[in-house]
């Protein structure tokens, strides 16, 4: 970036040197044309109103005060007839001048012709007297190109200068320019750390907001392992100290029936906790191939209504639904696990004869999910947590029902995949509502 800046520093004053030097040798050369062109015509005029270059007057013996001014007598038929400077003898007819012509047509013509040498011009300017006769006056001056080589030398000089004084501006320019950006750099985790440059304010805001993102995502990784491990671990000691002690035939028959259903009880905790763990992962997995499609939530609910039906019995809880037909776009699959997940929640943390029911329907203008049950309920100060991966409200009860401590988090993962937002209002003792809406 440093180098950026001071090339590009330099490149401008190289520019804008050069530019200024060729806009001004233009402009200079312009009123230098004016002025050789304005005093050719005021000589002209001179040498017609002293008579000297009439018919009657003896031209041959003209002898012309003026210096460094060629002056060209031509007859009206193009023959030169006086020529300070060249033998008229040996010299051509002058009628096809470009500015002999002008005169004969309109009084009076210039003309400016390079020399040979490329390096001066030649300003001609001729004018028409009464007898018929064109008086012409000549000089030579500096060419354009002539005048900008004289010039040039200074301004590779002035060029020079200013590429040095850039080069010290530009270190002085990027140290200043960058060093807020760089200490804010530095200090990319403290929030009192504000932008120097309001025009960055919102790219350095980006650039904090996703640095905090991947630290939290960092952190999260960091929990979730550990508590892979630890969830993982817990039924995997239960599981080998039941072994062991059977292995070594240190029960009795009763007690080896009441161990080997512990094992089974700790292997299918296992086994759930392993597919949850695998279902977050591919969620995860954003640009994995989804079939999303058009279909009715609350035909979507009865169709699920039985099997839902039958968990609810089983843990002595009353199961019911209503609504009325709202479309939705979306993955039957997931839908289907993110209420399966709910309503087993919802079974999970209810009391005996408890009662779930889900909705499905059209509330103000959106397709609308909920899940209310009457059980626990869920303090306030844990509800802006519950949707974290592993966490449990009640670790003992979630352990002896089987929770995994997944469900919601896959609930949350399944409503961000859809675009939909997912609230919930619980009071202790009184129940929970999970309400989504697409």
């Amino acid at each position: 970036m440093k180098q950026k800046i001071n090339l590009r520093l330099i490149g401008i004053a190289v520019i804008a040197v050069l530019a200024t030097a060729i806009g001004i040798t233009f402009i200079y050369y312009g009123l230098f044309k004016k002025q050789v062109q304005a005093g050719l015509r005021t000589n002209a005029e001179v040498l017609m109103e002293t008579g000297v270059f009439e018919k009657s007057a003896q031209y041959a013996d003209v002898k012309l005060p003026i210096n460094n001014l060629r002056v060209t007598w031509i007859d009206s038929d193009g023959v030169v007839l006086f020529d300070n400077d060249n033998d008229i003898n040996v010299m051509p007819n002058h009628k096809d001048r470009p500015e002999i012509q002008d005169a004969f047509h309109t009084g009076h013509g210039q003309c400016v012709r390079n020399s040979d040498t490329m390096d001066m011009n030649t300003f001609y300017y001729a004018l028409k007297q009464k007898d018929g006769t064109v008086i012409r006056v000549s000089c030579d001056a500096s060419s354009l190109l002539s005048v900008f080589g004289n010039v040039f030398p200074a301004v590779t000089g002035i060029l020079a200068v200013i590429i040095v004084v850039c080069i010290v501006l530009s270190q002085l320019l990027t140290r200043t320019l960058i060093e807020p950006i760089e200490r804010m750099a530095k200090n990319m985790d403290s929030v009192q750390e504000k932008p120097v440059y309001k025009e960055i304010a919102p790219f350095a805001e980006k650039i904090r907001t996703q640095h905090e993102n991947i630290l939290a995502a960092a952190r999260s990784r960091q929990d979730f392992t550990a508590n892979v491990s630890h969830e993982l671990k817990t039924p995997l000691t239960a599981i080998s100290g039941y072994a062991e002690l059977i292995e070594n035939e240190m029960v009795s028959h009763e007690q080896g029936i009441h161990f080997a259903h512990e094992i089974k009880r700790n292997s299918e905790r296992l086994l759930s906790l392993i597919n949850d763990i695998i279902r977050l992962s591919e969620l995860d997995h954003s640009e994995m191939p989804r079939q999303y499609e058009n279909f009715d939530l609350y035909e979507f609910v009865k169709d699920c209504a039985e099997s839902l039906q039958v968990n609810a019995q089983k843990q002595g809880i009353y199961f019911s639904y209503r609504g009325s037909a709202c479309m939705i776009r979306g993955n039957k699959d997931m839908i289907r696990e993110l209420i399966d997940n709910l309503v087993q929640n919802a079974i999970r943390y209810n009391k005996e004869g408890g009662h779930v029911e889900v909705f499905a329907g059209m509330v103000d203008g959106k397709p609308r999910l909920e899940v209310t049950d009457d059980g626990i309920g869920i303090p306030k100060d844990q509800q802006d947590r519950v949707f974290e991966r592993f966490y449990r409200v009640d670790k003992s009860r979630s352990k002896e029902t089987g929770g995994t401590g997944l469900g919601l988090a896959i609930v949350k993962h399944i409503v961000e995949l859809h675009d939909a937002r997912i609230y919930l209002d619980s009071e202790i003792n009184k129940g929970t509502v999970i309400r989504i809406e697409f």
